[in-house]
């Protein structure tokens, strides 16, 4: 009888996950972390970001875009379905300073289409937001897009711009993270989109081991370290600025010979000045775009091929961080119309993400940007199809096509997965 019992507890213990019989355990949160070229949850499995941008926090709608017309709850359960893992959200340092201050600029939404937002204000819809996120097992990245609320407050080089300081910046990021530091719905933050300028422009974000005002790697390791101190799990997204010196023995001098790429793209410094944040927190971003945004691109010019702006431009400027398994990867903005010159470059990034499996967030959602158009229709509710078909290969996907989640408990929308 002994073997039958021992047979017994054995198959009992692999029911549970183990043989000891203990059930194999998920950690109860998903805070995630970097590994070499990989970003991994807490058992040091690897996971990939592949979601989309969701804008309008940034632009004085003081809540997401569409809300006008489309229900948040189902917009979001949509986004679920669709096999978008993370929404990457652009807020502003002035609605965020606002908040911290009980102070909540009205949002523009649409009562009639959004019974259940009736006497929220913008902070509570966010809160509704993040639920919404929890239950259909998506997850959040935080972006500062911009010191003001404005449409445009992306053009504005740097962190802080007319009355918003380097001060309020850092005081924004750290009253988001210490308020959802036990949130692991957010996985972490974008510390600036796009900084860059020119050595000839009035303001402009450098890259250097100096600790100069406009030095965003300086900048942007003290923000990082901000946010660590009240959430040492979050994740550090820094982009890179928009030129660096062909020769670090020049500097920023007028005089001297630059590497130029889009904004926030040029990560050439990581080779020389590293940002030293927290490695095992710290991934680096690049934002990519085609004709469509940037005609003028020298690498986009003639007969360009995959090939030639994986040597002309991808590699020298911010893949060589992939490749030589420096930190994970994230291009936190890529998109763009499916015609012409920008076709071509957009199954040339698209071969990119899905050849080298890059994190990743599409841009975007929102039918109502102009350089590249959206994934929502102008009814804000039903999907652009041949757009979506374009994207879906690139998503976090089982061979049988199913989602995963960045969640260990919740799978991926109706139909989708928990990460496995």
């Amino acid at each position: 009888m002994k073997w039958r019992i021992g047979l017994l507890t054995l198959i009992a213990g692999l029911a549970l996950g183990s043989v000891g019989g203990q059930a194999a355990s998920r950690p109860k949160s998903d805070w995630l972390h970097a590994k070499g070229n990989r970003i991994v949850d807490a058992r040091g499995k690897t996971v990939r970001i592949t979601g989309l941008n969701w804008f309008g926090y940034n632009t004085g709608t003081n809540t997401f875009d569409g809300l006008w017309t489309a229900n948040l709850d189902k917009t979001v359960k949509s986004v679920a379905n669709h096999g978008f893992n993370t929404i990457r959200v652009p807020f502003s340092v002035q609605l965020v300073k606002a908040w911290s201050q009980k102070k909540y600029p009205k949002a523009n939404i649409n009562l009639s289409t959004n019974a259940a937002l009736k006497g929220k204000n913008s902070l509570q819809i966010w809160q509704r937001f993040l639920a919404d996120c929890q239950k259909n097992g998506i997850k959040v990245i935080i972006d500062m897009h911009s010191a003001k609320s404005d449409p445009q407050g992306h053009n504005a080089p740097l962190w802080k711009s007319g009355k918003y300081t380097t001060k309020d910046y850092y005081a924004a990021l750290t009253w988001l993270a210490k308020r959802y530091k036990k949130n692991d719905t957010i996985i972490g933050y974008d510390l600036k989109n796009e900084p860059h300028g020119l050595v000839t422009d009035a303001s402009y974000a450098k890259w250097d081991g100096s600790k100069a005002s406009n030095n965003w790697r300086y900048i942007a390791a003290q923000a990082g370290k901000k946010v660590l101190k009240a959430n040492p799990h979050a994740l550090i997204f820094v982009e890179g600025v928009q030129s660096t010196p062909k020769s670090w023995k020049t500097g920023y001098k007028k005089s001297a010979q630059y590497n130029y790429t889009l904004w926030g793209a040029n990560l050439r410094g990581v080779a020389k000045y590293p940002v030293k944040v927290k490695k095992s927190q710290l991934v680096y971003s690049i934002h990519d775009y085609g004709p469509s945004v940037a005609p003028g691109s020298s690498w986009l010019q003639g007969n360009f091929t995959y090939n030639s702006l994986m040597k002309n431009y991808w590699r020298p400027n911010w893949y060589f961080i992939h490749a030589k398994k420096t930190a994970p990867l994230y291009i936190g903005e890529w998109g763009g119309y499916l015609t012409g010159s920008n076709l071509k470059w957009m199954k040339a990034e698209r071969k990119l993400i899905t050849t080298h499996k890059l994190n990743f967030t599409f841009w975007c959602l929102n039918n109502n940007s102009g350089d590249t158009g959206g994934l929502l229709n102008s009814d804000w509710t039903t999907w652009n199809s041949k757009l979506y078909k374009f994207v879906k290969p690139t998503l976090w996907q089982s061979k049988k096509g199913q989602f995963y989640s960045l969640d260990g408990q919740v799978k991926l929308g109706t139909k989708g997965l928990r990460k496995p």
